[in-house]
């Protein structure tokens, strides 16, 4: 007889090999979001105000800038792996291969040409 914990059970990683991966990555990404969206909120609207210019010298400091990024990043990614995550649960089949790879290239899109505004801005 073979008695397991549920730690043994957890580190087996369900049947599709990732869930417990995948429950982490998604519990860091909401705590990251929780602190970061309202710091984001409030630094946008503070540089918000102004002039064009104003706005670029505002978004070229080091702070409004990384706190941008590390928005747009983690908010992307949260939104990436939630999205494939509801394909992988609602739509099977090739439909269902094409749409989980839509959405990551699309993902990683959006975080290509938001990051590239935001160097653009901040150089």
């Amino acid at each position: 007889m073979r008695y397991l914990t549920d730690r043994k059970r957890a580190l087996g990683l369900g049947a599709s090999g990732q869930g417990t991966q995948h429950f982490w990555h998604m519990l860091v990404g909401s705590i990251a979001l929780v602190i970061l969206m309202p710091l984001f909120i409030f630094t946008f609207g503070a540089g918000f105000d102004g002039s064009r210019e104003e706005v670029i010298s505002f978004f070229g400091r080091p702070f409004p800038a990384i706190l941008t990024a590390l928005t747009l990043f983690v908010a992307i990614t949260h939104f990436k792996r939630e999205t494939q995550e509801a394909i992988e649960d609602y739509v099977h089949g090739l439909t269902g291969k094409l749409l989980y790879i839509a959405v990551g290239a699309l993902a990683w899109i959006l975080i290509a040409a938001g990051l590239f505004a935001l160097v653009k801005i901040a150089l």
